[in-house]
């Protein structure tokens, strides 16, 4: 058992469980396998031609033909050195306004793949609530942005899509039990399962349902896909209660593979190359090949793991209900390290956001914790009034997430000082969606909402 699972309530695709005691563990990193970076510095030699000093030459002065071929390579390399820096400087100044170019699509639970939780492009300091739409009971998914469109489920039975511009509803698809799960757009088609094991494959456009595909458990997590790279036929993979991963064909439906991990499967599985990552109620991160459906290798944690893994590079990055924090080498398939609070530390049911330097996740703790993606040694915490069950995301050096306290907040990156807020007023478990500068999300007040400039 995965403790009392017949009192948990499951969303945000990770997981979302009934609040309990919180088990207080103290901050630790325990190293089992660090690299250690030495210093090094990149050091650029210039070379300079220098001309020789021309004197002034007399009328009637015969000037060696040598002198005049030498004359004439001088200039045409300062000539071309100065063409080649100018591209060079206009290189630079386009990919610079490349790095700057908002995020249009956000179409998966975390924005890619990978389960990164990071955003492209910039975000103002300061925000204003742009519209808000009302549904008939609680949001606690995460809501997808692609084309311009929105999508989002609710316990109130339906699938939405709505003009994210605007927030004018375009079409709903109603079931007679309930999402939980965040949906996935690809290929014009939206990819969502609900509580009563059915996985559904709805066109984007029309809502009409393409295929659904019944398993043999509730679906409570985000599908992910990938593609082949002998058949290309893209693959779409959702975890489900009955201890299974799927793997389906995207366009017909048609199942290929299922792997057992004998206990339920809560969160959504991250990409790895050509392997799935991902955890649940067995304590173990699997990975798992995405065209056969093998296992790799499987890593115990020793408890359960209640939200989706983040990938970057060759790490996954993981919090369990035992209040840890947990860094595995995919390669070398060890724990690199360990982070927790021994005096506050609850139980993680959020997903971290990873860059470079950071690992940024919340806890029921109350708390945003950030620590050092390296080393996990802790950078930074931002305290709130409830539990932070929503995943963050890191977007232009700031952090962007929700509490059960009814707040959103943004934060800086780099030290976790507070750079704006907005109240609800409703517990807010769903995990914020970011596309072309603007935040979506939903709350248990039924409304999702859309905050931006």
């Amino acid at each position: 058992m995965c403790g009392d699972l017949s009192h948990w309530s499951i969303g945000i695709s990770g997981v979302i469980f009934q609040r309990r005691d919180r088990k207080g563990r103290g901050v630790y990193a325990e190293k089992h396998m660090l690299n250690k970076f030495k210093n090094q510095k990149n050091y650029c030699h210039a070379e300079t031609l220098e001309a020789d000093s021309f004197k002034e030459k007399q009328v009637g002065t015969p000037i060696s033909p040598f002198k005049n071929l030498r004359v004439t390579m001088i200039l045409t390399i300062i000539i071309f050195s100065t063409i080649f820096s100018r591209c060079n400087k206009q290189k630079d100044i386009s990919q610079n306004n490349t790095q700057q170019i908002p995020q249009t699509n956000w179409p998966i639970f975390r924005g890619d793949n990978n389960f990164s939780g990071n955003a492209k492009g910039s975000l103002p300091d300061s925000l204003q609530l742009l519209w808000k739409f009302q549904t008939e009971d609680e949001i606690s998914a995460s809501p997808v942005v692609m084309d311009g469109k929105v999508y989002f489920a609710s316990l109130d039975g339906k699938l939405y899509c709505a003009d994210a511009e605007s927030g004018k509803e375009i079409w709903k698809y109603e079931i007679t039990t309930s999402f939980e799960a965040s949906p996935m757009v690809l290929n014009n088609t939206v990819y969502i399962g609900n509580v009563n094991r059915k996985l559904y494959a709805i066109d984007a456009d029309s809502g009409f349902v393409k295929w659904e595909f019944e398993t043999g458990g509730k679906i409570m997590g985000s599908p992910n896909w990938s593609v082949n790279p002998e058949t290309k036929d893209t693959l779409v993979f959702q975890g489900c209660y009955d201890s299974k991963m799927y793997c389906f064909n995207a366009k017909t439906g048609e199942k290929i593979w299922t792997y057992d991990t004998k206990n339920f499967i809560n969160g959504a599985p991250a990409i790895y190359k050509d392997y799935l990552i991902f955890g649940g109620c067995d304590a173990f991160v699997h990975q798992v090949s995405t065209i056969t459906g093998k296992r790799k290798v499987k890593v115990n944690l020793e408890s359960y793991l209640a939200a989706s893994p983040s990938v970057y590079e060759n790490f996954v990055y993981v919090g369990n209900y035992d209040s840890e924090l947990i860094a595995v080498n995919l390669e070398d398939t060890v724990i690199v390290w360990k982070y927790y609070d021994e005096e506050e530390g609850a139980p993680f049911f959020s997903s971290p956001a990873v860059t470079k330097k950071y690992v940024v996740i919340g806890s029921r703790d109350y708390r945003l914790h950030c620590v050092d993606r390296l080393t996990g040694e802790r950078v930074w915490v931002f305290r709130t009034n409830d539990d932070v069950e929503s995943s963050p995301v890191i977007i232009d050096g700031k952090v962007i997430f929700c509490s059960a306290d009814g707040r959103v907040y943004v934060l800086k990156l780099d030290d976790g000082s507070m750079i704006w807020q907005y109240e609800i007023g409703s517990v807010i478990i769903s995990s914020p969606a970011v596309a072309s500068g603007r935040i979506y999300i939903g709350a248990e007040d039924g409304n999702l909402y859309c905050f931006g400039k």
